[in-house]
């Protein structure tokens, strides 16, 4: 038994110092190769980014000119009536307000779900004041329905406004 025990020692000397190495080894090598698939994600996610931020800041500049151009006072300047019926007049504004909106649709894939539905509570906020203002009883005439909607916003903030307000918030983050 102990000639045995000084060879099992003498063992343990050689394999003790190669397993603390062993580890040490493996311990780096993990972390170089977590550094380097760090690195490899931030190098796909500058690309990506490169890619799709100009994909992202044209979506937002189509639907805020969208926004714009449903703004009450500048519609309302923009699309005058055809004939003297008030009720053709409201269809049209309406039926340019879905228009234009149809057309930007596909930008909702660029644009974060809140601010995507900001847009949508203004584009519905706007039809739903073409349409109280035209149920009113003192408004049966296309220009006065106008003179109507250009006075009552001339101070207020318009719901496209507000919706503006938040796409400029969403992008100043994007930097």
């Amino acid at each position: 038994m102990q000639s045995v025990l000084p060879v099992l020692l003498g063992y343990l000397g050689y394999f003790l110092p190669a397993l603390v190495v062993g580890a040490i080894a493996y311990y780096f090598f993990k972390i170089h190769v977590e550094n380097e698939e760090n690195r490899r994600r931030y190098l796909l996610r500058k690309e990506t980014l490169n890619e799709t931020l100009p994909l992202r800041l044209q979506a937002y500049e189509r639907m805020t000119l969208f926004l714009e151009r449903i703004e009450p006072n500048k519609l309302l300047i923009r699309i005058k009536p055809n004939n003297d019926n008030l009720m053709d007049y409201e269809a049209l504004l309406i039926n340019a307000i879905e228009q234009e909106f149809e057309h930007n649709l596909t930008q909702q894939i660029y644009i974060s779900k809140d601010v995507w539905n900001l847009i949508l509570t203004a584009k519905n906020a706007t039809i739903q004041i073409i349409r109280n203002t035209v149920k009113k009883n003192n408004v049966a005439h296309p220009n006065k329905f106008r003179e109507e909607v250009l006075t009552n916003y001339l101070n207020k903030l318009a719901p496209s406004q507000q919706a503006i307000l938040a796409i400029k918030d969403e992008v100043s983050n994007l930097w």
